[in-house]
């Protein structure tokens, strides 16, 4: 074998292609594909985990927002409160792209079905889409993203238990250090004994990986999502390129023009129930995002190594997820107006006056690019990242002037 990787020997269904926000999304008690469940008691249950981990989630994203309040009220303990910050930030996000979820279900559900209606089922098929070399990209964007996601809970939530164990049981120390990954306000002392100890650690890591998987499910549903439309729009575009147009078939030329329109339509269409689902959610994502990547920056540089280590995973995840994002806007930008200069490379001037004027609606339609839209926002692209850093910079160099003033 070459440096190229082996293509499959067997056509992959849609539900491969979702496999791993589905899986990862049931962990936490999200089935997105409940509607097609045969077990009411199965789906009742993981509605009950479900909603269970939230209450318990949001119930320590409360003691997040105490601890800031508290924290804030003293220049002494300012950074305590700056710590705490970009996790809160990373909670709301969570929070909210769970709750977007659960609002459009309708929407999300009408999307799958959507989309897994045009999958080509055939392996003959996905070879003439190309779809070998999407699902390729796409399946290492997804595994860096989820590695960098689960880095940062994890991180997050086990180092203080491992760093305690290590010292208690390998270097001599007499006493346990009961510390938790997050800061977080609690109504009682958490540290009181071993049992309410673990049972609180374990308690805040659930709440972490829920918000974690919250989090990553959210975007790579939205990668999967976007990868399968521009593979639609990249066939649309070759399809009207490899197109003869050969004079004299003009009823041939127009029916397949006709079904070219639709199928664009189909496209565009999908891409309204990708901005009904995501608008809001990645609105407030970018203004947190913004906030979070300046909080994280000014611990990196004012903090010990192994906070600094931490917290660095903790910005690679938020740069890279915004990036993410951005990337593939700018990628479903950039395939949808394809299609205009695909319609335009046609040897249309050998066709009939009916089939150039469907032509020219088609390129006019297809210069008013699909694109994620976030309310108040620019259409999202690689431009939206440049701006996001730039506040964020903005934002750290603000804070750091003000903290070092006092």
């Amino acid at each position: 074998m070459t440096g190229q990787e082996q293509e499959p020997d067997t056509a992959r269904t849609f539900k491969d292609m979702m496999r791993v926000p589905v899986q990862f999304y049931r962990t936490i008690g999200e089935d997105i594909y409940a509607h097609r469940s045969t077990s009411a008691w199965r789906s009742l249950l993981l509605k009950v985990y479900l909603y269970g981990g939230f209450i318990n989630f949001n119930l320590l994203v409360i003691g997040e927002l105490v601890f800031f309040y508290k924290s804030i009220q003293d220049f002494e303990t300012v950074r305590l409160a700056i710590a705490v910050a970009p996790c809160i930030g990373f909670s709301l996000v969570s929070d909210f792209k769970q709750f977007a979820m659960a609002y459009y279900k309708g929407t999300l559900v009408r999307l799958l079905d959507e989309l897994e209606e045009m999958h080509p089922k055939t392996l003959e098929r996905q070879r003439a889409y190309r779809m070998p070399d999407f699902e390729r990209t796409m399946k290492r964007v997804i595994s860096i993203f989820t590695f960098l996601c689960l880095a940062y809970t994890t991180t997050f939530s086990f180092y203080p238990a491992l760093k305690a164990s290590v010292k208690f049981n390998l270097l001599g120390y007499e006493t346990f250090d009961r510390n938790f990954g997050f800061l977080i306000w609690f109504p009682f002392d958490a540290t009181s004994s071993n049992l309410v100890y673990w049972i609180v650690y374990w308690d805040i890591a659930h709440g972490a990986y829920l918000a974690g998987i919250a989090f990553l499910c959210a975007d790579l549903l939205l990668i999967v999502v976007i990868t399968q439309i521009c593979m639609h729009f990249d066939y649309v575009s070759r399809r009207l390129e490899e197109h003869p147009c050969e004079p004299g078939r003009d009823r041939e030329n127009i029916e397949f023009l006709v079904w070219i329109v639709r199928y664009h339509n189909k496209c565009l269409t999908l891409c309204e129930h990708v901005n009904n689902l995501y608008s809001f959610s990645l609105l407030l994502n970018f203004l947190m995002a913004s906030m979070q990547i300046c909080f994280i920056a000014f611990q990196v540089t004012e903090s010990t190594v192994e906070v600094i280590i931490i917290y660095c995973i903790f910005l690679m995840t938020s740069m890279v997820q915004v990036f993410l994002v951005c990337y593939y806007g700018d990628t479903l930008i950039a395939t949808s107006l394809r299609v205009g200069d695909a319609a335009y490379n046609q040897r249309w001037f050998q066709c009939s006056k009916t089939y150039c004027q469907m032509l020219k609606m088609l390129i006019m339609r297809s210069q008013r690019p699909a694109s994620i839209r976030p309310p108040t926002f620019p259409p999202i692209s690689l431009v939206t990242y440049m701006k996001v850093i730039s506040m964020s910079y903005q934002f750290f160099a603000l804070l750091r002037t003000t903290y070092n003033a006092n």
